[in-house]
């Protein structure tokens, strides 16, 4: 239970604590819900997701529940049962108190009609709207989300219960994967009994071994804890440490999961390798995670007209998820490539090739790819959509020996599939009837029709009821009207009654209201839609008809769905039979993610195979769960948690998940006694320190409770001696404690004080600190080391420290280096086969033509590709070849992307081609002028940006300054190309719609009359309207600008001719010459406004939301 504590201490770290447990992001109802609870957090928690609410049934649902109570940030919120009554009027409760009452009831109901609880829905929102913009909420310390709990038995391991891995600086990508691997019983084997080659001094020390025999001995010692810990979770500081040098960050951040399981199992592989070669009995060495996680296709194709067989080795398989439903129609596409890119345009012979697997490996991973770079707003976005994937996959289909009958399937599935197109488009005409945009069934429209043909036309006047209810005046009729239906032979019971009052109240209205009155409505006018005039022969055909066709349709309707149905049937039993079913993986786990491209949070489902259930490895709090909740968090389609990883086992070897049996006694072996006598005597270790903690608590209560006993035991004796005293007057000193007593007093409040004094040094719980009054220490200056966060899509997200100017976190976000980045990770296959300067060359060829595609591209005015990259505006612009490629060339030697091995090293392959350039063949003086245009122009950019934004906000002076250097700016720019700058009739139509509306404000202060106001406007004349006016006269092709000035005079000049005070015809006379001043000389003119720093992803933002909002308000005759 968490303490209480003052509520002003510390407000803002348990409000961050609220919001990340929460999902609550109104800091208002936090601070309330804080300060209700008198300051414990268990309790505000409580308020805020009615924690207390939840049944028995729903408590039994969390097994092994490792997370703090007021700690984790994954509690499980229970239901409030449908009969519990929210009293919102009680005295008890104030109002906010009622109002979560009443939020979590309607978050119920909510949940019980879709399946997704308010709070998920609050979560996804907030995630949607901030992940991408705001950097600075991503930028937390491990310490503001959860400490470990002082108390001992709160991290205690219940039984055998599974043991999560704590998140130590948003980790939880490490927990996912480590913990999928963890619990492939053969792979655990591998690593627990891998011991390093017993050369390891003789061999040469290079980076490899240096860090992958480090990595191999932390990484024992964690699956070692894993397996026989006495605690409820581990810390894996010291494996992630070595894994930070790897990625080059300075701090744990969320990576891109497959590029770190790409490097784990490479750390793996060499680590095994170094063994494998000291023990090999061949030629060629055996490496167990090869044998484990890797398999080998066939690709079979033909390039440029000729036919080619390459053997490849895979691991974790890409599959895109974009375009498809389920997972065999990605591994179809992926198995079937269409047009090859060919290095030489001029061959156009057809190319296309098909992988089949020809060895699968144990351990089949699948990497989904939900990612993609959005071109419209230069930032990478998740893909959400459905895809669904079984738990058992059987992959005959794609293997190479089946080729020939898969083919033809293939063949056949795809004539099905053409036959199902056509008769689901003849379908849709029968359900969607009609020419026009609403259509219907075909079937409901003939039944409209019948319905219509046998109405029977009841006609009536309601008019003629109200005329003839409507007694004399002041008299009440005390009968009933007398229905007009009864002449129609209807029965008058299907009147509704009329009350006497109502009567009356008719007829008044009757009275008052004649106009209406004698606007009659004709007599014959039917209640309901009828035929006027059918006779008896005409409805019986049409009824004949009507029914037959009916019929008809329906038949029809029926016959094609059934037959859609039986091809379906068709197409999912094609490879149903015996011998296509012969090569079974298992799902074992899923990865999913949770939130956006550039962060989220990860978490694992993982098949207890000795169970035989699913189970949810969320760091520290492993839970059970069932099939139902995996697929609600991993298909995807409705929220934005979906599965990016999938690891499927064959299911027909068994060593995969088989446990290890004693050779004497035939009993399974586990827990402790499955580890090697080194992991055996590091686990013992740590059981024991952990049991001396629970021995120090257990002493620590018992030596409190004393205490406690022995303040109470004095206060009584002191109470009693008090009235002791005043009964019998005895001195105090007569009753002294002896000796051994005062030993044993002195002894004890030793140790009370040196307790005491422990405490206050060790580690701070958060409601120990806030207990704690604050203590005047001397402010450290600041750090000259700073840690920024960086999110590279396809890549991951990265914390790192550098010191002060030494790393740019603003270049790192922008399209630019994010698109490089992008590039590097795509050519990383060819990396890994050719080394840095191939993969370079992959990733500026692949990113130039991704600029290329971009320029080529027709958008809308509020996407502009040239903000986002300078390339872009090179190549539009038609730049010389040579300062294109040094432009780019530049980008990919940018220093900031030291951060990875792979991008420093391709970095350095970028430097060295720019080094080799040779001075006469890039003229610098060009190279400058260029890139000084594109700096103008994204200054240009800026002032039309801040001008347009003054002009929305009615703030006509600052907008016309800044327009009119934009407008400067961007003409000179046009001047040297058609794509230099931007619309000029844009600018120009603002400008001078900012004119118009200053010229009336200042005659409008003008007409006023009164000196301040008359002063006031003359100033906007003489310092804004009279110095710009010549701007609008130099060019006199443009009519618009010579009308609005010629209206400017014209309304200054028919004051002429009005009566008014001589001062204010004495300052009209004083001012109109220069009002009328034909110049196009700029007199006058102000020095261009200050731009305020920008980086480019704002540039970018705050113009397409300018031009949005335009387009939304069209400006009359631009």
């Amino acid at each position: 239970m968490l303490s209480v504590f003052p509520f002003f201490q510390h407000q803002q770290t348990f409000l961050n604590q609220l919001r990340e447990i929460t999902g609550i992001n109104d800091a208002q109802i936090l601070q309330q819900a804080l300060k209700d609870s008198n300051g414990n957090l268990e309790l505000a928690v409580a308020f805020l997701t009615a924690k207390n609410a939840k049944t028995p049934q729903q408590e039994e649902t969390t097994y092994y529940q490792t997370a703090l109570p007021g700690n984790d940030r994954y509690i499980s919120v229970g239901s409030q049962a449908d009969t519990n009554v929210i009293d919102l009027t009680g005295d008890d409760k104030d109002d906010l108190q009622r109002a979560i009452a009443l939020s979590l009831a309607e978050s119920n109901r909510a949940f019980r009609e879709t399946g997704i609880t308010d709070e998920e829905q609050a979560i996804s929102r907030v995630l949607e709207a901030s992940i991408a913009e705001n950097k600075e909420c991503l930028k937390r310390t491990p310490t503001e989300v959860w400490r470990d709990s002082r108390n001992p038995y709160d991290r205690k391991r219940q039984d055998k219960a599974p043991v999560g891995l704590k998140n130590v600086g948003n980790t939880c990508w490490f927990s996912a994967v480590i913990q999928s691997l963890f619990n492939l019983l053969e792979f655990r084997r591998l690593v627990l009994n891998y011991k390093p080659p017993s050369n390891v001094q003789d061999l040469p020390r290079n980076q490899k071994e240096h860090r992958n025999l480090p990595f191999m001995r932390e990484l024992r010692y964690l699956f070692a804890l894993l397996v026989g810990t006495k605690r409820k979770y581990v810390d894996p500081s010291r494996a992630v440490e070595i894994l930070k040098d790897a990625f080059k960050s300075n701090d744990s951040q969320q990576q891109d999961v497959s590029e770190f399981t790409h490097k784990l199992l490479d750390w793996l592989e060499d680590a095994f390798q170094m063994k494998a070669e000291e023990e090999m009995d061949e030629d060629k060495p055996k490496n167990p995670m090869v044998e484990l996680f890797y398999g080998r296709f066939l690709a079979v194709g033909v390039l440029e007209g000729k036919k080619f067989e390459n053997t490849e080795m895979f691991g974790q398989y890409p599959l895109q998820v974009n375009g498809f439903k389920d997972l065999h129609e990605c591994l179809e596409a992926a198995m079937i490539e269409g047009e090859i890119e060919s290095l030489h345009s001029e061959n156009s012979g057809k190319s296309g090739q098909e992988h089949w697997f020809t060895e699968l490996p144990p351990v089949l991973t699948f990497e989904l790819s939900r990612f993609e770079f959005n071109q419209a707003l230069g930032r990478p976005e998740k893909i959400h959509n459905k895809l669904e994937f079984p738990q058992v996959l059987y992959l005959d289909r794609y293997m190479h020996r089946n080729r020939e009958i898969t083919r033809i399937k293939r063949d056949e599935i795809k004539r099905l599939k053409d036959y199902l197109t056509v008769l689901q488009q003849r379908l849709e005409r029968y359900l969607s009837y009609g020419s026009g945009p609403k259509r219907f069934p075909l079937v409901d429209v003939l039944q409209y029709a019948l319905e219509f043909a046998s109405s029977k036309p009841v006609c009536t006047s309601p008019v003629d009821d109200i005329d003839a209810s409507s007694p004399s005046s002041g008299s009440v009729p005390s009968q009933t009207l007398p229905s007009t239906t009864d002449q129609q032979g209807a029965p008058s019971s299907e009147l509704p009654s009329t009350s006497p009052v109502s009567i009356a109240a008719i007829s008044s209205r009757s009275v008052i209201h004649k106009p209406f009155t004698q606007s009659r409505i004709p007599p014959d006018l039917p209640m309901h839609p009828a035929p006027r005039h059918i006779t008896e022969e005409e409805l019986s055909v049409l009824e004949s008809c009507l029914h037959r066709w009916r019929t008809e349709i329906e038949n029809d309707t029926r016959d094609l769905q059934e037959s859609i149905s039986r091809i379906h049937r068709t197409i999912e039993l094609m490879y149903s039979d015996k011998s296509m079913i012969q090569v079974p993986y298992r799902l074992h786990a899923v990865l999913v993610h949770e939130g956006q491209a550039n962060a989220g949070h990860y978490w694992a489902y993982i098949f207890d195979h000795r169970e035989n259930r699913w189970m949810k490895y969320n760091d520290i709090a492993v839970t059970k769960s069932s099939w139902e909740e995996l697929v609600r968090d991993s298909f995807g389609g409705y929220r934005n948690a979906s599965a990016y990883c999938l690891m499927y086992i064959n299911d027909k070897p068994q060593f995969l998940i088989q446990e290890e049996f004693n050779k004497e006694t035939g009993q399974a072996l586990a827990g402790i006694e499955t580890l090697p006598p080194d992991l055996r005597d590091f686990v013992e270790e740590d059981n024991q320190r952990f049991e001396k903690e629970l021995e120090e608590w257990d002493a620590q209560l018992a030596q409190k409770a004393l205490q406690e006993k022995l303040l109470a035991s004095q206060k009584l004796r002191e109470s009693e001696s008090s009235v002791t005293t005043a009964q019998a007057g005895e001195p105090e000193y007569l009753e002294q404690p002896s000796r051994s007593d005062f030993s044993k007093h002195l002894k004890e409040e030793t140790i009370r004080i040196i307790t005491k004094a422990s405490h206050e040094h060790e580690d701070k719980s958060p409601e120990t600190v806030l207990q704690s009054k604050p203590e005047n220490t001397t402010s450290q200056p600041p750090s000259k080391q700073q840690v920024v966060e960086v999110e590279i899509p396809h890549v991951g997200t990265f914390m790192i420290e550098s010191k002060e100017g030494g790393y740019d976190d603003e270049i790192m976000m922008t399209p630019n280096m994010q698109g490089i980045i992008m590039a590097i990770g795509k050519s990383r296959s060819v990396y890994d086969r050719c080394g840095p300067e191939a993969g370079f060359f992959k990733a500026i060829k692949l990113e130039y033509s991704r600029l290329v595609k971009l320029a080529q591209e027709d958008t809308p005015p509020e996407t502009d590709y040239r903000l986002h990259h300078v390339i872009v505006y090179f190549i539009q612009n038609q730049a010389p070849k040579k300062i294109i490629e040094k432009t780019l060339l530049e980008q990919f030697a940018d220093r900031n992307l030291s951060f990875d091995e792979r991008c420093h090293n391709i970095m350095k392959v970028a430097q060295a081609k720019i080094e080799m350039i040779k001075p006469e063949e890039v003229n610098m003086e060009e190279y400058e002028e260029w890139h000084q245009d594109y700096r103008k122009f994204r200054e240009t950019t800026m002032y039309i940006i801040i001008g347009l934004e003054n002009f929305q906000r009615e703030s006509y002076i600052d907008s016309l300054l800044f327009l009119i250097c934009a407008y400067q700016n961007n003409k000179e720019l046009l001047s040297k190309g058609p794509y230099r700058g931007h619309d000029e009739e844009l600018i120009s139509h603002y400008r001078r719609e900012c004119l118009l509306k200053l010229n009336e404000q200042a005659a409008e202060l003008f007409e006023s009359g009164e000196d301040r106001e008359v002063n006031n406007g003359l100033i906007i004349m003489n310092e804004f309207i009279v110095p710009f006016l010549p701007l609008l006269l130099v060019d006199e092709m443009e009519e618009k600008d010579i009308l609005a000035v010629e209206d400017m005079r014209n309304r200054w000049c028919s004051y002429l001719g009005q009566e008014m005070e001589s001062n204010l015809q004495e300052k009209l006379t004083d001012f109109l010459p220069k009002l009328l001043d034909c110049s196009t000389e700029v007199k006058g003119f102000h020095e261009p406004p200050k731009l305020p720093p920008y980086s480019t992803h704002e540039l970018c933002e705050r113009f397409t939301r300018i031009m949005l909002s335009l387009s939304r308000t069209p400006a009359d005759g631009r």
